[in-house]
């Protein structure tokens, strides 16, 4: 007889076994978060991990229902390595972010176990503390620049060192401030969103912000991803008078094969890889000389384990870490990108997310921004946990940004990258 192939391929240490796999989803702030439980045959011992994909997360939570568990269920919950090259491997077509984040969720949980198992919290099963605590930066917004700049103002006030500034453009889609419609009435698309508008304000909003914000504040930008080669060059040449920590996103993923001479031709740092879908994508990025700062969606391309050689690979390379980590970053993963910050030389800036008083119900033990700083917890594992009752009072629907990306276009009526 045949021996059965997912069985442990080696003796395990401890009689330890996976004994069940399921996603749970929950939507606290009304933004959709996946995560991935694994029990144990020990009723004590479990692990949860961030699967987070908020606008495709019914494909994420069937490919986790119903394509893991047979790979995973009876195995042996130390082989972290191997079991997750298993689930990527298992497909045969690799990649993407629905399998990557099928397979983070479990990456993520076993990290969890892992440290539950040794009484540590994950940072020190990563090497330990080479930081007291992660700096942060949060995003600043408003209709107008003054409106943008008082904002910035408040969250100065509440400890902030670095802050990421946007204001809304003509259009229904601008990114990261209000919209504005209506803007171009003769237009075949009127609510369109127009480059050549964009590049004219951008840099006025920071030429108000050096001159009303204290000297010391960093100042970040997010472009995402919508210029052309031409016209990212002259936005990082404009802004660098003002001294931005990095300037965002400033290609789509199909033209960062022109990030290395941008980079080359002006001195504003640079920050991409939010859009990679694999950690080949993100290593390339690193590799060719395209980017300051790398700030991965680190369940976009597998969870914590590819994220932790990313983060060698950058420190090695000179390049810093500055993951992704808005509200579509369950507590779960955030505690992941903490706990990478605070135990990788690599280490730049974190994003940072106040999460509202019912995602602390849902998941107790999430981190808390004090005074801009974030502090991993001490506790085995993640030190974080979910109350499944008080997470099925928050029905996930489906995510807005389906709507929204279908209504991001020129004022010629042309479809822009969202």
């Amino acid at each position: 007889m045949a021996a059965d192939p997912f069985r442990n391929p080696w003796p395990a240490r401890e009689p330890i076994t996976i004994t069940g796999v399921r996603a749970i989803v929950t939507a606290p702030e009304g933004i959709p978060l996946v995560v991935v439980r694994i029990d144990t045959d020990d009723p004590e011992l479990y692990g949860l991990g961030c699967a987070t994909f908020t606008q495709r997360w019914q494909a994420v939570r069937t490919f986790i229902d119903e394509h893991l568990p047979p790979l995973l269920v009876g195995r042996y919950p130390g082989d972290i390595g191997d079991l997750t090259r298993l689930l990527n491997f298992a497909g045969y077509w690799r990649g993407g972010p629905v399998t990557n984040n099928a397979i983070s969720g479990v990456d993520q949980a076993l990290w969890d176990i892992a440290g539950k198992r040794a009484g540590l919290p994950v940072h020190e099963l990563l090497g330990g503390k080479v930081r007291a605590a992660v700096d942060t930066y949060l995003h600043a917004s408003g209709r107008t620049i003054e409106e943008t700049i008082s904002s910035a103002k408040s969250l100065i006030d509440q400890g902030q060192r670095h802050v990421r500034l946007q204001v809304s453009t003509p259009g229904t889609g601008g990114y990261g401030a209000p919209q504005v419609s209506g803007e171009y009435p003769s237009a075949p698309y009127p609510d369109g969103w127009s480059a050549r508008d964009y590049l004219r304000r951008t840099p006025e909003l920071f030429a108000a912000a050096r001159a009303e914000l204290p000297d010391n504040i960093e100042l970040l930008h997010d472009v995402h991803s919508r210029l052309t080669p031409n016209d990212a060059l002259w936005l990082v040449r404009a802004l660098e008078p003002y001294r931005l920590f990095f300037l965002e996103d400033i290609l789509a993923p199909e033209l960062w094969d022109r990030l290395p001479e941008i980079r080359a031709a002006a001195g504003t740092p640079v920050a991409v890889g939010e859009l990679t879908t694999s950690l080949t994508d993100a290593v390339r990025l690193i590799r060719d000389g395209g980017v300051d700062f790398i700030r991965c969606h680190i369940s976009d391309i597998g969870g914590l384990t590819p994220a932790r050689k990313l983060a060698d690979l950058a420190e090695l390379c000179g390049v810093r870490t500055a993951w992704h980590g808005p509200g579509d970053t369950s507590p779960i993963g955030a505690a992941a990108n903490v706990a990478l910050d605070i135990s990788s030389p690599a280490f730049g800036i974190q994003e940072g997310h106040v999460y509202n008083e019912a995602t602390h119900q849902v998941f107790p033990g999430t981190l808390d921004i004090t005074d801009g700083w974030l502090h991993p917890n001490e506790a085995p594992g993640w030190g974080i946990t979910i109350d499944e009752e008080a997470a099925a009072a928050y029905l996930p629907g489906r995510s807005g940004h389906d709507a929204w990306a279908a209504g991001v276009r020129r004022p010629d009526g042309a479809l822009e990258a969202p």
